[in-house]
């Protein structure tokens, strides 16, 4: 009757423990990356009163089942599934990931390796990238420099992910390589009128560039008629050149008199060497490309060749007469439109355009840079570096008149447009963890990438509190480099992984848990009764 005394209060502190279990449950219902418990009992401690015996064949005995009496339960184990993948919380933060697959994001606190289920991730005064929910770092690779001025992920032992600061905070300025302009040139737009040979005047089209810096440069240039006579053969003039702050870079104006010298004069009382623009234009010849020009004191501009080894001039954009598309932008040209320069190049469809400032050890600061090349390149450029300005999306197609060119940076599929400088604006995390800085100049870097890690038992984690979980020896080690997340699943940003306790089922558990603590309740005062009896009967 002892015994059931006992049974009885094992049963109670089983049941009790279920009921913690539940309450804990039922408390996280909304945690994110919560993953409930269930309690499992099994039977202990059993008495044997009699053995078990076999059949006796010579006397015809049966045999005996052994006599137990057991002594109550205990708690086998408190089980929590922590494979695969929650419900979705959408948040629409784009610092929040939830991992679909079987995986955890690594975190590190006071130096000890965790693992958790919750991606509301954000990046503290420091730069590190830390989940929120317990103030854990978050661990990955950080990009580095390839040897090529692209960034990649060498997916080395994983680490804390210092996000801002150093060459992260900004986004370096990119020259421009392209431009390209698209519109239609009218023969009877009257700006087009050929006036003389050396005339400044014409259709005007301003090209904006970046330079090395991240400055934003103007190039004017005029276009007009080749000649009286020419109707589909017309010279492209540039007239200046202008800083970000509106300023010739090809000219400047003495304070004193008020007269206009050009930077590359050294004969002028404003002559500064730094500021010495020396300027190539690729088909002006058909070798260098190089020219020089003056200025008179008025302030207009003159261009003149000086290589002299080759003929050549101003280049010349040649439409077909009898359909308008454009065919060619090259050197000099006969009557007939027929290049003259050597080599001919009537396939051409671009030029480009290079900027030098200063002289002698200054000459690569800090505009454009151009080397001098005889040799055409695949495009048709003359010499490397500078602006490549495409004209083939041009037309002459009579309209009223009017002509409507529009220079745009860059190429159709969005490359060499060039940018300035840009700061750290904020960040953006893909589906396969990688992270972006995305800067004030509309760039983005790649800074780093989420790991993640996998276990052969990841029940057989340990939950250290605040959704983390340690290893052991049941779960399987962290070989500290951890894994990218494309081998098991993906992140989903933007949204959470929610608690997954089913409320249904933890109250219907409730139940059998309040009923099962009642039942053992009674064994106890059953059995209390059963001894009050049994010591009545001395009376």
């Amino acid at each position: 009757m002892m015994r059931s005394l006992f049974s009885g209060i094992s049963g109670l502190k089983v049941h009790q423990t279920r009921m913690d279990v539940i309450g804990n449950n039922i408390s996280n219902v909304n945690t994110v990356g919560f993953r409930a418990s269930t309690v499992n009992f099994t039977d202990v401690f059993y008495q044997t009163s009699q053995g078990a015996s076999g059949p006796n064949a010579e006397t015809g005995a049966p045999g005996t089942n052994a006599t137990q009496i057991g002594l109550g339960a205990n708690v086998a184990a408190i089980a929590v599934d922590l494979s695969g993948t929650g419900a979705t919380q959408r948040t629409d933060r784009g610092m929040d990931v939830m991992i679909n697959g079987d995986a955890f994001l690594i975190a590190k606190q006071n130096g000890n390796t965790y693992f958790t289920k919750s991606g509301a991730l954000d990046i503290d005064a420091n730069g590190t990238l830390y989940c929120t929910t317990n103030g854990a770092a978050i661990l990955g690779w950080p990009a580095v420099d390839d040897g090529n001025g692209n960034r990649e992920i060498r997916k080395d032992t994983a680490t804390t992910l210092q996000l801002m600061g150093g060459e992260n905070a900004y986004s370096a300025p990119n020259a421009t390589q392209n431009i390209s302009l698209k519109g239609n040139i009218d023969s009877n737009d009257p700006q087009l009128n050929f006036t003389s040979a050396t005339q400044s005047t014409g259709y005007p089209v301003s090209m904006s560039f970046y330079d090395k810096l991240g400055g934003l440069n103007t190039a004017k240039f005029v276009i007009h008629k080749d000649s009286a006579s020419a109707d589909s053969l017309y010279t492209l003039k540039l007239t200046d050149i202008l800083d970000s702050d509106g300023k010739s870079l090809l000219k400047v104006q003495d304070p004193a008199t008020g007269e206009w010298y050009a930077t590359s004069d050294t004969t002028s009382p404003v002559y500064n060497a730094a500021n010495h623009m020396n300027i190539n234009l690729e088909a002006l010849t058909a070798g260098t490309g190089s020219i020089t020009y003056t200025c008179s004191k008025t302030g207009e501009l003159t261009f003149t060749n000086t290589n002299t080894a080759v003929t050549g001039g101003w280049p010349k954009l040649k439409f077909s007469g009898a359909t308008g598309e454009f065919e060619y932008v090259g050197g000099q040209a006969d009557s007939a439109g027929n290049p003259t320069a050597t080599p001919p190049v009537p396939a051409q469809k671009s030029i480009r355009l290079g900027l030098v400032k200063g002289v002698g050890t200054d000459i690569e600061s800090p505009f454009l840079n151009t080397e001098a090349s005889t040799t055409r390149s695949t495009d048709g450029g003359m010499f490397a570096g500078g602006v490549s300005i495409d004209f083939s999306n041009l037309t002459m197609y009579a309209q009223d008149g009017v002509s409507n060119v529009k220079p745009t940076r860059g190429k159709e599929d969005g490359t060499g447009t060039g940018n300035a400088a840009g700061s750290l604006n904020g960040f953006s995390v893909q589906q396969d963890g990688k992270i972006f800085g995305v800067y004030s100049n509309g760039d983005k870097n790649l800074l780093g990438q989420i790991a993640v890690a996998t276990f052969a038992n990841p029940s057989g984690l340990e939950a250290a509190g605040n959704s983390l979980f340690s290893a052991t020896k049941n779960s399987g080690d962290f070989d500290g480099v951890g894994i990218d997340i494309s081998e098991v699943g993906k992140f989903s940003v933007g949204a959470l992984e929610m608690s997954d306790v089913d409320l249904a089922n933890e109250f219907t558990t409730m139940i059998t848990t309040q009923r099962g603590f009642q039942a053992n309740s009674r064994v106890i005062t059953t059995s209390d009764s059963m001894l009050e009896e049994l010591v009545n009967l001395k009376r």
